[in-house]
């Protein structure tokens, strides 16, 4: 009798959707599911989506619990990682102070990891994409959030207690700027992420600060004001939206500056939505760096994820190898 062969789920869940990865053993990807996040759920409503849809995706593939070995979920979150326990997630206010792992081993009978999203992302972009063959590498999403996943000596680095590479949420300016998930004002992610901006648009026009004109992201409905009406306005030339943008690479210049000077690690890979607007933001984010990185002979490298967008679910998925 044939060996069955084995099938790995991988789950990554952002403040902007959850998409789902059903893998083969050789890693190849053989369905696919997306879905919105449901912002206000709590811990275990999230966790229910999901498990209703590994589920159905398990089903839908005339698969048997025994085939399945197990699934890897990335969440925008604080994770104690030996405990599979989320602290906080700031995109998800409401999904915190949770023990995800147990709750969806125990409802799912399988073997379930957890980690912060931007690690499964580094472990992925590592292994299979823009940082293949790099003994060190930090990758940094920007998107409706900003993190890194820090790789060192070709592993995950966490620190003590699981969420190191939270680096969006180191302060850029103390007590001042909007107020983030986090709990503090002023961080980078407040300042230059895919869920950010949008409030410094609304602010801006509110005041009147659009440059004296009507800015072109003002046709839009403040509530459905995002990155993409941004990207929109920035190729057309609008003022208020290219001063957005200069505002978003300088605090994402800044932010990889700091991380640069505190891990010297010489090469970073950027993913998530905003990398959307390309070479007009990332242009602008590389001579912010080099504006403050003085030590011109030793070459850092920036590169956009290989993977594209099926990096999160390949990372969430690599947890289980």
């Amino acid at each position: 009798m044939a060996e069955q062969k084995q099938y790995r789920f991988g789950i990554d869940a952002g403040g902007t959707k959850v998409a789902y990865g059903l893998f083969d053993q050789e890693g190849t990807l053989i369905d696919r599911e997306e879905h919105p996040s449901r912002r206000t759920d709590d811990g275990p409503a999230f966790a229910d989506c999901m498990i209703r849809t590994v589920k159905e995706m398990t089903e839908r593939n005339g698969l048997s619990k025994e085939q399945i070995l197990g699934v890897g979920v990335g969440m925008p979150s604080y994770i104690i990682y030996d405990k599979g326990y989320i602290y906080l997630t700031s995109a998800l206010e409401n999904v915190k102070d949770f023990y995800m792992r147990d709750y969806m081993q125990e409802r799912l009978s399988l073997p379930v990891l957890l980690d912060n999203d931007s690690n499964i992302a580094a472990l992925a972009e590592s292994r299979k994409g823009a940082g293949r063959g790099e003994k060190h590498m930090v990758y940094m999403a920007v998107s409706t959030g900003i993190g890194t996943g820090i790789i060192i000596n070709g592993e995950l680095f966490r620190g003590s207690y699981g969420f190191a590479g939270e680096a969006g949420h180191m302060i850029a300016t103390p007590d001042d700027g909007l107020y983030c998930g986090c709990g503090n004002r002023g961080c980078f992610m407040s300042w230059a992420s895919g869920q950010n901006v949008p409030r410094h648009a609304r602010i801006r026009m509110e005041k009147g600060l659009d440059g004296g004109a009507v800015s072109l992201l003002s046709q839009t409905d403040p509530g459905k004001l995002s990155g993409v009406e941004i990207l929109d306005a920035c190729k057309k030339g609008d003022p208020l939206a290219l001063e957005l943008l200069d505002q978003m690479a300088k605090y994402i210049g800044v932010c990889v500056y700091n991380v640069y000077e505190m891990l010297n690690i010489k090469t970073f890979v950027f993913g998530g939505g905003l990398t959307a607007f390309g070479d007009l933001l990332f242009d602008r984010v590389r001579a912010v760096f080099d504006g403050y990185n003085h030590i011109k002979d030793f070459p850092v490298d920036f590169r956009f994820a290989g993977l594209k967008k099926d990096y999160g679910i390949i990372g969430a998925a690599e947890l289980l190898v």
